[in-house]
């Protein structure tokens, strides 16, 4: 099997917390349960099924958010779709926070028609939404509700997991 071809980073890329930036690539096994109906019907497991992430859903009277808990149950992100937008435009808060001050980064469609989800992202301090860097996740399909997504040494694999929730989302909607 061929090895994958990427030069590690030389200094981490921590967006959510330095604890999820590793000196080694790591593997995630990505499930979607489609008939679940309690949460954990999106969760991120290691190679070897141990649980790292899963996906609380949070109904609220105006707009549902997203909650990515760790394996202990703990909240890491808080991931909120905004309404009354033409793209589709998410935001994403530190913990089970919704404060302006706790934003880590927002992400929009590219652009109002898309034949291909493709999504922009913007870090907190990014106030004028322009894009500089683009990093790369190396992933292989392996059926429609679960994949693998390999992350490449030194950058935040939750940051991943959370995009990954967001293009979920964007395309489960997109189906509907």
């Amino acid at each position: 099997m061929a090895q994958p071809s990427y030069a590690p980073l030389a200094n981490p890329i921590s967006i959510i917390g330095p604890q999820f930036c590793v000196p080694n690539p790591v593997d995630l096994a990505i499930v979607r349960k489609m008939l679940a109906i309690t949460d954990g019907n999106f969760v991120v497991t290691d190679l070897n099924d141990n649980l790292m992430f899963k996906l609380k859903e949070k109904i609220m009277a105006i707009h549902d958010r997203l909650v990515l808990l760790d394996a202990a149950g703990k909240p890491i992100v808080t991931l909120q779709e905004k309404i009354w937008t033409a793209h589709s435009r998410w935001q994403v808060f530190r913990g089970d926070s919704k404060d302006p001050a706790d934003l880590l980064f927002s992400a929009k469609t590219s652009s109002i028609i898309q034949l291909k989800t493709k999504l922009n992202v913007y870090l907190a301090n990014n106030t004028a939404e322009e894009m500089h860097k683009k990093h790369t996740v190396e992933s292989v399909l392996l059926g429609k509700d679960k994949f693998m997504v390999t992350v490449y040494p030194n950058v935040d694999y939750a940051f991943i997991v959370a995009l990954i929730v967001i293009l979920d989302d964007i395309n489960k909607a997109g189906e509907s």
